[in-house]
């Protein structure tokens, strides 16, 4: 039997069979979550001219001055100052030609239309055409997933349209003779399924269109089965099953469909039991059943095989270096994420790290990254976090 892989090399040879699928024109205000196909190129310069940062007095040399009208936002005045002249400006509105400074409101000392000043007026304030962009500047390369930053961007740039990938096609089978589909009918010893819509809600998350089927019964026919309804999608995640017991049948179903497997075990905790296959241009994950285990290895596989998919130039969420609020034991054999809470003081491993236990997970804002035959580390020591705000798959 092989040994497990390495996390890095696992994650490398999963993407290595995915790539992202079609592109399509998009409307910007409906591109949220969507990854550009196309670079998004300025149409326009921000800003487009000259502007005041600040209210106060748009001047031309040096005082006094006199004051010859106003600038508004949107209402420019329309005469140019000469030597000596000032016009009042707000924030915003349109420097006059031949306005060289701005006086702020603060230090200006107004009687009638003459203006004086002990602290000279500044260039500072203004905000010079293109400061932001200017035309055909790139405002958004390849691979950028659009958010609300990225939508008020292009359309600063005016553009009503993006190019963009499609959603990737996610299929999830929950599997187990075990799970209930209906959590408020589920006798003991039975439990109530949870994988299939975690696992859906973070495919969603990492910027895929879902379908779920199961729970599919702990039998080889009904697997195959589900596996064959969903070879149209662009990646089949399957919930259980993958590991080598009398019911762990995954392995057995992929190969009766015509499935070869690429590996099957990965040296992390939780998580070890994970396979991926292949048949054509169908991928299979095989994710562990215990709900932590899925979580974790759909957070490090499933989430960046999805943005792949679904055309992202960065597939992996980043570690920050975090500090320990509290110490950690030496580690184990494997590499270990721990659920973790961020405090004030940093961030503190959860009491229970069992990989059945649902609410430490639910609890958990960072997952702390452990390598394997980790030494004991002391209260401030920094450690590798993955961050878990907003369910932690972006």
């Amino acid at each position: 039997m092989s040994a497990p892989l390495d996390l890095e090399e696992a994650q490398a040879r999963l993407l290595a069979l995915l790539g992202p699928g079609n592109s399509t024109t998009i409307p910007v205000n409906g591109s949220a979550g969507r990854f550009l196909a196309e670079p998004a190129i300025a149409r326009r310069s921000q800003p487009p001219v000259d502007l005041s940062a600040m209210d106060g007095y748009a001047t031309c040399g040096e005082g006094p001055w006199r004051i010859k009208g106003e600038s508004r936002a949107g209402a420019p005045h329309d005469k140019v100052l000469g030597r000596g002249d000032a016009v009042r400006i707000s924030t915003g509105a349109q420097m006059p030609l031949g306005g060289d400074a701005v006086l702020v409101q603060e230090d200006a000392e107004v009687d009638g239309f003459h203006l004086t000043s002990s602290a000279p007026p500044t260039a500072r304030f203004i905000r010079r055409a293109g400061l932001d962009f200017e035309a055909s500047d790139t405002l958004l390369t390849v691979g950028t997933r659009m958010g609300p930053a990225q939508i008020a961007l292009a359309r600063a740039g005016g553009l009503p349209e993006v190019v963009a990938y499609e959603r990737p096609h996610v299929a999830i089978i929950e599997c187990g003779d075990e799970l209930c589909a209906d959590p408020q009918d589920c006798p003991a010893p039975k439990i109530p399924a949870v994988n299939g819509a975690m696992l859906a809600q973070m495919a969603r998350e990492a910027g895929g269109e879902t379908t779920a089927t199961g729970p599919v019964p702990d039998d080889a026919d009904a697997l195959v089965r589900a596996i064959e309804d969903a070879a149209h999608a662009s990646l089949i995640v399957i919930s259980g099953g993958a590991s080598v017991g009398p019911h762990d049948l995954v392995k057995p179903a992929l190969e009766a469909a015509g499935f070869s497997l690429d590996f099957w075990r990965v040296a992390i905790k939780p998580g070890k039991p994970l396979l991926v296959a292949r048949r054509g241009n169908s991928v299979v994950l095989g994710l562990p059943g215990n709900p932590v285990s899925s979580f974790v290895t759909g957070f490090l596989f499933m989430a960046p095989a999805i943005r792949k998919l679904a055309g992202a130039s960065l597939a992996f969420t980043r570690a920050i270096p975090m500090p320990l609020a509290t110490a950690l034991p030496p580690g184990g054999k494997r590499r270990e994420f721990l659920r973790a809470s961020w405090t004030a003081q940093g961030v503190t491993p959860a009491t229970v790290q069992d990989s059945s236990a649902l609410r430490p997970l639910a609890d958990a804002q960072v997952l702390i990254d452990r390598p394997a035959n980790a030494v004991a580390s002391e209260p401030g020591a920094f450690v590798p976090c993955y961050p878990l705000a907003n369910g932690g798959y972006a």
